[in-house]
């Protein structure tokens, strides 16, 4: 299995009782995710998860730590996955779909809802009401002597 790590995004709105959702077009039928996708080579976590909310959306956003780390085995495409949750804030942009061959949709979904979307196990439902997050730290360059 090759490994593959992806970055996303949780966007709350002003009033904190939505999550901003996009809606990709599967193989088989559309499915709602959080903005984001596949880290590319020589990026990091968050410069990955910046980049496909900028594609995905067309918002400019910060990261503001981590909500949740899992991992799962893609078995038709051959992907062990590690998914990286951020937290994030809108800090700029215009909402639009850039690419409506993948996104058919953007839209701010009831929390309830977009937990289910985004694949929450059942023992930490209501995870999303918390808004909590631990902290991201990218290390840099780092060499051993």
């Amino acid at each position: 299995m090759k490994r593959v790590d992806v970055a996303y995004v949780l966007l709350f709105d002003e009033k904190n009782k939505k999550v901003l959702m996009v809606k990709n077009k599967g193989q088989n039928s559309s499915y709602y995710t959080l903005p984001g996708g596949a880290v590319e080579y020589g990026e990091t976590l968050e410069e990955a998860a910046i980049r496909e909310v900028k594609e995905e959306t067309g918002l400019d956003v910060k990261i503001e730590g981590i909500f949740t780390v899992s991992e799962a085995f893609f078995e038709e495409r051959g992907h062990h996955t590690i998914l990286f949750t951020f937290i994030g804030k809108i800090i700029g942009g215009e909402m639009s779909i850039s690419f409506p061959e993948e996104i058919e949709e953007i839209t701010w979904m009831e929390l309830d809802l977009a937990e289910n979307s985004i694949l929450i196990p059942i023992e930490l439902k209501g995870l999303i009401n918390k808004k909590s997050s631990v902290p991201y730290i990218f290390r840099g360059n780092v060499v051993q002597k």
